[in-house]
């Protein structure tokens, strides 16, 4: 099942979007599949900004969400899933989890100015609007897509005015190889029975370097001792504890390497931070 990321800062035309490429897709006699953002927020029984007020809210929702595209995952159908997906961290995890399903992928990004949006904004009906501060929370967070990252390439990006080149995405989904999952993908059999501890045990080790640099005013790349591997010292503590938390989840599901461990975890912290 190709999947279509869309993504974008409040009300800059996302579900219209997916709309778009629904149609155009059931035209081209694709089943179409959809994830909307806002539609699992509603069934959560709050208002978006009751709801954006709350990390841990959008933390759910984004699990939610990872898991219900991982459960349908297939070779012939579309996927799209439609929501903000403001966090470059996020769009990788999805892109690891296709890589690992060998299905392609293509990002579409709404791109339109701030004042724009909050201009459509003010037009919804009253239950529908962000208030001021959320809005401008969520604009502050938003993190663009590149075309240089390769969980956002290949990467349509459309402003308002724009038509989606559907004939494009198309070809970037439908016409190229499945990609070849690599080692950060991949679920080999286990190297040791003690996996889990040295998972848990080398990750920890590399925090610690990390935090203990950061007490010596280290705040930009340095190698980590024993590991000989760069790391961007850019996380705060909090966020270095987050994305451990995310790699240990993940890397439980994906039985990497042993000797992978220490490479690719940071490579997730500098794709993260």
């Amino acid at each position: 099942m190709p999947v279509i990321i869309i993504t974008g800062i409040p009300c800059s035309g996302k579900t219209t979007r997916t709309t778009e490429l629904q149609e155009y897709f059931i035209k081209a006699e694709k089943n179409v599949e959809v994830i909307s953002e806002i539609n699992i927020i509603t069934k959560t029984g709050f208002d978006r900004n009751r709801f954006y007020a709350d990390s841990k809210n959008e933390k759910s929702v984004r699990s939610d969400i990872k898991s219900a595209a991982q459960r349908m995952l297939n070779t012939n159908d579309i996927l799209i899933i439609d929501g903000s997906n403001y966090i470059k961290g996020y769009r990788y995890e999805i892109y690891c989890m296709t890589k690992l399903y060998k299905t392609p992928q293509c990002t579409v990004f709404c791109d339109i100015p701030v004042e724009h949006a909050w201009l459509w904004n003010e037009k919804r009906s009253k239950c529908e609007q962000y208030s001021r501060e959320t809005f401008d929370a969520l604009v502050m967070r938003y993190e663009t897509p590149d075309t240089k990252n390769r969980w956002d390439s290949p990467l349509f990006i459309v402003s308002s005015e724009d038509e989606l080149k559907f004939d494009e995405i198309y070809k970037s989904l439908y016409e190229v190889k499945a990609p070849k999952p690599n080692l950060s993908t991949q679920c080999p059999p286990l190297s040791s029975t003690n996996y889990l501890y040295q998972l848990d045990t080398i990750t920890q080790e590399i925090v610690n370097a990390i935090l203990s640099a950061k007490q010596f005013g280290v705040e930009n790349e340095f190698k980590v001792p024993g590991y000989n591997l760069t790391v961007q010292n850019s996380c705060t503590p909090a966020q270095l504890m987050r994305l451990r938390r995310q790699f240990l989840t993940y890397s439980k599901m994906q039985q990497i390497e042993i000797n992978q461990i220490a490479l690719l975890f940071i490579q997730y912290l500098n794709k993260s931070s």
